[in-house]
């Protein structure tokens, strides 16, 4: 499964607990534990909104999330038993708690929680994989939905493509290595205030079809 970070998606065979890619953002290899810990929509949803937006108090993310405070106040101290999330004490004041993750983004070894010896980890990588799928479907879909508010250029520069090769494993792995490789090479080509810009989300599916 490929990276999950700000908002995005999980790189596959990280080979670390921590590890920074070429850009210096810190990428967190999901064990079972954490595993468990993200096998929730909600905590999903935090997590994903932590990254894109930033850190906030559980008050601010329920507003976001159309949740209450003291259910996005529960989920967040959840994930950060398991270190995903974590006080930002120094943007508080009086009593406000802020909440940040620890990291930018996270890479998921699916193949090898599907076959994991304990059922709840095989249903929590499921529930992952497919709550992954219809979130992007979904984000697809809004695009789909309000693309016509942006401006022209942006009308002309978006993509919905499909195709349909055959491949041996090895080359639909190194497949997936290339396009991640050459989505990588555009992070920080473009500072955040960049006139005309835009947070460009991109999915990238591959997956093998019956021939008949």
């Amino acid at each position: 499964m490929a990276e999950n970070e700000q908002g995005d998606r999980p790189h596959p065979h990280a080979d670390r607990t921590d590890r920074t890619d070429r850009t210096d953002r810190k990428i967190h290899h999901v064990d079972a534990r954490a595993l468990r810990a993200i096998a929730h929509p909600l905590r999903l949803r935090l997590l994903d909104t932590l990254r894109e937006f930033g850190p906030a108090t559980a008050s601010k993310l329920g507003e976001r999330l159309g949740e209450s405070s003291g259910s996005t106040s529960y989920h967040l101290r959840q994930l950060a038993e398991s270190g995903l999330v974590e006080d930002a004490p120094e943007l508080g004041k009086g009593r406000e708690r802020w909440w940040r993750s620890v990291h930018q983004g996270s890479t998921v070894e699916s193949a090898d929680f599907m076959t994991h010896a304990d059922p709840e980890v095989r249903g929590a990588i499921e529930f992952l994989l497919h709550e992954t799928a219809t979130t992007h479907a979904r984000d697809l879909n809004t695009w789909l939905g309000t693309s016509g508010d942006w401006p022209e250029e942006w009308q002309r520069s978006w993509d919905l493509s499909d195709f349909k090769i055959r491949l041996t494993p090895e080359l639909s792995l190194e497949l997936s290595h290339k396009v991640h490789e050459l989505v990588e090479s555009y992070r920080g080509r473009v500072p955040e205030d960049t006139e005309g810009s835009a947070m460009v989300q991109t999915h990238l599916h591959v997956f093998p079809r019956p021939s008949e």
